[in-house]
């Protein structure tokens, strides 16, 4: 008899789900009318019940099936869907994980909350943009989409933790005026990261650019600094 792990895998999450908890995320994830995750769907599940989940399926799923759940209205069930994509592409061999990232793009409409990005780009989008073509990170980076944009900037946590710092501080600059305080967080957080390995480039962005950053985003960006480094810095005269 043939096994159909996809309707398996939904069946196991949808004996996880938990109203308190879906109202919580609902609200945590701003679903609301005007909110930055507006419309989107949520079970109730802990990020560990997924996890185990997500490790029962991995190896047997194939990308169709992936893909489907990828486009699922459930919260939950896309970020299922990118954990078991992380884990193929980890295993993969280059076809083949050229084809999970032809998968991660085609469907990023539906990647659209910040731990569905946070979780899934270094791994996938950023190990592949660091080893390949940067056509596709420029354009989701310039793309005056907000999660495009996020994709962008956190897949250069891989690039980070490889001593590669150039795109996440030109993407800095690129973000310093951007409207919204989700990618300030993300710039703040990634230039936190290449302070966390080197210093110097850190500070000198800081010195150029620390006026003008939005104050969300030089707050992350200093957090591991001494509490006199950081007042310095959140003192200066700002333009």
């Amino acid at each position: 008899m043939k096994m159909n792990f996809k309707e398996d895998l939904l069946k196991d999450l949808k004996k996880c789900k938990n109203e308190a908890f879906a109202k919580h995320h609902a609200k945590y994830f701003q679903t609301h009318k005007g909110g930055y995750g507006e419309g989107d769907f949520f079970w109730g599940l802990r990020v560990q019940q997924q996890r185990v989940i997500s490790r029962r399926y991995w190896k047997d799923m194939n990308l169709k099936d992936i893909e489907e759940l990828l486009r699922h209205k459930v919260h939950e069930v896309r970020l299922t869907a990118l954990m078991i994509l992380i884990e193929k592409y980890k295993e993969a061999d280059g076809n083949i994980k050229f084809d999970i990232t032809r998968i991660y793009l085609r469907n990023s409409e539906y990647i659209n909350n910040w731990d569905l990005v946070d979780l899934s780009a270094p791994g996938i989008m950023g190990h592949y943009w660091h080893n390949n073509s940067l056509k596709d990170f420029w354009k989701y980076a310039k793309s005056g989409s907000l999660w495009k944009e996020r994709i962008a900037m956190v897949s250069t946590l891989y690039f980070i933790k490889q001593g590669r710092f150039t795109e996440t501080l030109e993407l800095s600059k690129l973000f310093l005026t951007h409207r919204h305080d989700l990618m300030h967080k993300a710039s703040g957080w990634m230039l936190r990261e290449i302070g966390k390995r080197d210093i110097k480039p850190l500070v000198s962005f800081l010195d150029k650019y620390s006026k003008m950053m939005p104050r969300m985003m030089l707050r992350y960006s200093i957090e591991k600094f001494s509490p006199k480094k950081r007042k310095y810095y959140m003192e200066r005269d700002r333009a």
